[in-house]
């Protein structure tokens, strides 16, 4: 991966300082002692922060070493994409982290220790407890008051793994790319509470095997008020949680639901819903004025190419044929 090249729309420093190089991870991501051989770095620091939380791409070019005290508020999780990493925490656990294969994550309550190779590379999410934790509860459908104790390294060669990864690598590219999610924050929440999704599963901890077991039972009739809300707020940015949160269950059991009683997704429903009023609008508009992806757009098609697609699918007809009426 290309110094530099990562994030570069939200460029933080570049610098040869290691104060400055200290300073500015500091006020990213967490308070640290930074040491380097004859202190000399040419560190490179990119990141944005969101509603959710902060990704960024950071580089030493040094074999520094990065002493981190608990963070309280914060996890932490490193994903190696080039070079290496060695790291230790407070409670005795050790670390190897590799290019494209490992990870790690620093948890809120934990001093962490970590020894960069000269061509180590990382992408770097700062998730604030409160979303991280808000998030499980909401997939299992019970509160969650307490640290998530994840063991240190994270594997990225599993197949949520290698999903985590390569859902973080597209975050990122979207976000560089004009256009793209950085002007979508609709979109961008979605992708990242599918971020924290594919962390929670990658990682080991003691909510793991819950995650993974069947879901809640299923009671007849749950899905009314959901239901009815997509109907209420189809214009709406309706993300799983929320809907979860209207029927008063688990995300996993709102898939379970849908997919027993009507044989298909959450966000499945919501888009039939979206095209049958896009079609509407569509109908009704003069296409003298008005254009279809200005109406896409409006109703959360973010990808004229897919839309398109989807609309034929349920109407036979593409959304300008419909316009031209």
């Amino acid at each position: 991966m290309r110094s530099g090249g990562t994030l570069e729309r939200f460029p933080v420093l570049a610098t040869h300082s290691l104060e400055q190089a200290r300073d500015a991870v500091t006020r990213t991501y967490l308070r640290h002692d930074l040491t380097a051989p004859d202190e000399q770095v040419a560190m490179t620091l990119n990141a944005t922060t969101d509603r959710v939380f902060t990704l960024g791409y950071l580089t030493y070019r040094s074999p520094a070493t990065l002493v981190m005290p608990p963070t309280e508020d914060n996890y932490h999780v490193n994903l190696t994409v080039a070079g290496v990493t060695r790291a230790e925490r407070s409670d005795g656990d050790r670390a190897r982290t590799g290019a494209r294969a490992s990870g790690i994550v620093l948890l809120p309550d934990r001093t962490n220790t970590v020894r960069w190779s000269p061509d180590a590379e990382q992408l770097i999410l700062k998730i604030p407890r409160t979303s991280l934790e808000t998030h499980l509860s909401e997939q299992l459908n019970r509160p969650v008051h307490d640290v998530v104790d994840f063991g240190f390294g994270l594997d990225l060669t599993s197949p949520a793994g290698r999903t985590l990864l390569a859902s973080v690598e597209f975050l990122a590219r979207e976000l560089d790319r004009p256009g793209g999610l950085a002007e979508m924050p609709i979109a961008r929440e979605q992708l990242e509470a599918f971020v924290m999704t594919q962390l929670l599963h990658a990682g080991r901890h003691r909510y793991s095997d819950a995650l993974v077991g069947p879901p809640d039972p299923v009671r007849s009739g749950r899905l009314g008020p959901v239901l009815d809300h997509m109907e209420q707020h189809a214009d709406d940015p309706l993300t799983p949680q929320e809907l979860a949160r209207v029927g008063c269950m688990s995300v996993r059991t709102l898939h379970a639901a849908f997919q027993q009683e009507l044989g298909e997704s959450p966000m499945g429903h919501l888009r039939r819903i979206r095209l049958d009023r896009v079609r509407a609008e569509l109908q009704r508009c003069d296409p003298a004025t008005v254009r279809v992806t200005d109406v896409a757009l409006r109703w959360g098609f973010l990808h004229q190419s897919r839309f398109a697609q989807q609309y034929r699918q349920r109407f036979g007809e593409l959304p300008s044929q419909t316009l031209r009426g």
